[in-house]
């Protein structure tokens, strides 16, 4: 009996301390579960960002040269940002930055004219462009891009060109808060052949302002306003002012598509062009008048 007695207190014993140790191997198990799951995450973030996109315009107008202004213009798009370095110092991203751009026109625009013909095999595909370059974010609001630009017309309007091409852009939010203006400066040279109407390798200089309204909900207005000169026979004059335009775009958020899709926005917008003089009469297809509308709209997913 005292050996039974003897066991059976060893067994509540055993069972007692089971229930207390239990709980804490449980806790221990939850609290890994919980200190593990960020990391996880973490390690899964994309080093790999971008937006793809598609636009309907009434006009396409290319650094203040009307390249289009009939039929239906569709200009699909891609960019891809691929994230090489993050810091606190005073150099605080690096990206490689590719894109692709296309102009797509109902009106077969000028096809087979390079090569002497009024034919080609991919009539409606007016433009093609790809460019590929660095983005450097310092002093935490300057981000400065210098790229290469391809220029090609699978449909043979004109002869391939390519360019050098830097832009900066500043965020002043930091300073103005609401009120910021997102200013930013172009420049390209000319490598080959022309991007511009002139008869020579020429250099092309941009400066605007992106300014924005309060947010109304899912709905971001903003106002860029944008202005170009062109040097070295850029244009066929060489003149220095290129054209001037302002406008007005709306962006709205999808938001009941899931986040883990990415997020989608409709857009619109309308824009006002005032063009040089002889900018004005550049092209045969442009219509002869300084003054000038164009409307658009688009889907874009950024990811």
């Amino acid at each position: 009996m005292a050996k039974s007695n003897n066991l059976k207190l060893t067994l509540c014993a055993s069972i007692a301390l089971a229930g207390s140790v239990l709980p804490v191997l449980a806790g221990q198990s939850v609290v890994s579960k919980e200190i593990q799951q960020p990391l996880v995450e973490e390690a899964q973030k994309s080093a790999i960002t971008g937006d793809i996109g598609f636009n309907i315009t009434s006009q396409y107008i290319d650094r203040g040269m009307v390249r289009e202004n009939q039929g239906v213009i569709g200009q699909p798009y891609f960019d891809l940002y691929f994230n090489l370095y993050e810091g606190d110092g005073f150099l605080n991203r690096v990206s490689f930055v590719l894109g692709a751009w296309s102009s797509l026109h109902s009106a077969k625009t000028q096809q087979g004219l390079a090569e002497g013909r009024d034919s080609s095999s991919t009539p409606a595909w007016y433009e093609f462009d790809y460019s590929a370059g660095f983005a450097f974010t310092v002093a935490k609001n300057l981000t400065i891009t210098p790229s290469y630009i391809e220029f090609n017309s699978p449909n043979d309007a004109f002869d391939t060109a390519r360019a050098f091409n830097i832009r900066l852009d500043y965020d002043d939010s930091d300073l103005l808060g609401a009120f910021a203006l997102h200013p930013h400066v172009t420049y390209l040279r000319e490598l080959e052949n022309k991007v511009g109407t002139g008869s020579s390798k020429g250099n092309y200089y941009e400066v605007g302002l992106t300014p924005a309204l309060p947010a109304f909900g899912p709905v971001t207005v903003t106002i860029p306003l944008t202005a170009g000169f062109g040097s070295n026979r850029f244009y066929a004059t060489n003149q220095g002012f290129g054209y001037f335009s302002g406008g007005v775009n709306a962006a709205v958020a999808l938001d009941f598509i899931p986040a883990a899709y990415g997020t989608w926005t409709l857009n619109a917008g309308a824009s006002y062009y005032y063009l040089n003089g002889s900018l004005s009469q550049a092209n045969d297809i442009q219509a002869r008048n300084n003054n000038t509308f164009v409307f658009n709209g688009g889907l874009n997913l950024a990811f």
